[in-house]
């Protein structure tokens, strides 16, 4: 897919961030994951970021990354495949050609490990990955890899597959700034956990769209919540938020981490095996999952 289409294809729509699930040896589980894939396929997303943050991306080999992509490809039907990509900047970009080879879409660039940078380093980083594939580029905003509007509005020029922003800092001034400066060259992605807590704040910033992590287990519900968003039917959206997110965020704020254990507890409760996260992550423990069967068995 080219990356203009696909910058467009993920403009306004949702987008589904599946979950990996792994067997009792701890290998990626490819016939679960496809049943999932097939059981969201049911509700229309504008495209599939796997092996991302809710994938569990940070816990996955490379050669892992490009199975899951391959596995999402015999069965993704038109739906454009978005992967993770991370970790150095050479890792990045030797992952970034073999996602493209597995049949891949389009990356998802999450940030690099433990040391900070300056905007010199980020923005090369960025530019690398960039130069080493020919499929869109988003970019995740935060951690270690938080970039200025600046420094974006440059990168935007000079690399034509540059098509995405991502923001998961929470900082709606960088967003704001961000969105002003570069308008409709990028789409632009909320990128926090759990976003539809903040998805109504973001949208006043300028970002229209979101990826939801619930979609895994209660996809009708998350497509109310993105319905009602765009309509801006505020009264729809708090009546939601007030009687599931906020409950889930109430489960997923008790240990850190659990932003993406209780996901992959909520799919497993609605039927498919997910095994364990991985370290450093723990599941939730069996008065937790109680917890969560409780809130979903009213939005499923």
């Amino acid at each position: 897919m080219a990356p203009n289409d696909l910058r467009e294809i993920i403009r306004n729509g949702l987008l589904s961030f599946p979950v990996t699930p792994f067997d009792s040896d701890d290998n990626f589980s490819k016939a679960p994951f496809q049943a999932h894939l097939d059981w969201l396929s049911q509700h229309p997303v504008a495209g599939l970021i796997v092996a991302g943050g809710t994938g569990e991306m940070f816990s996955l080999a490379p050669s892992e990354i490009v199975e899951v992509v391959r596995a999402t490809k015999e069965i993704s039907g038109d739906a454009p495949v978005i992967a993770g990509c991370g970790y150095g900047t050479r890792v990045a970009c030797d992952l970034a050609r073999e996602i493209e080879a597995a049949g891949g879409d389009g990356i998802l660039l999450l940030p690099h490990y433990l040391t900070e940078g300056p905007q010199e380093g980020v923005a090369n980083r960025i530019r690398s990955v960039c130069k080493a594939t020919n499929m869109g580029v988003i970019v995740y905003n935060r951690g270690q890899a938080q970039i200025s509007a600046e420094t974006l509005q440059q990168l935007a020029d000079e690399c034509p597959n540059l098509i995405g922003f991502k923001d998961g800092t929470g900082d709606i001034d960088t967003v704001r700034r961000v969105t002003v400066a570069l308008g409709d060259r990028l789409s632009y992605i909320g990128g926090m956990p759990t976003h539809e807590l903040f998805a109504q704040a973001y949208k006043g910033a300028g970002m229209p769209t979101y990826s939801s992590a619930v979609f895994n287990f209660v996809p009708e519900t998350a497509l109310k919540f993105h319905k009602a968003f765009l309509a801006g039917e505020d009264a729809t959206c708090e009546q939601l938020l007030r009687d599931f997110y906020y409950p889930f965020a109430k489960i997923r704020d008790r240990k850190t981490g659990y932003a993406v254990s209780a996901i992959k507890a909520g799919v497993a409760l609605r039927g498919f095996e997910t095994g364990s996260v991985r370290a450093p992550l723990t599941n939730l423990t069996p008065e937790e999952v109680e917890m969560m069967r409780d809130l979903i068995d009213g939005y499923k």
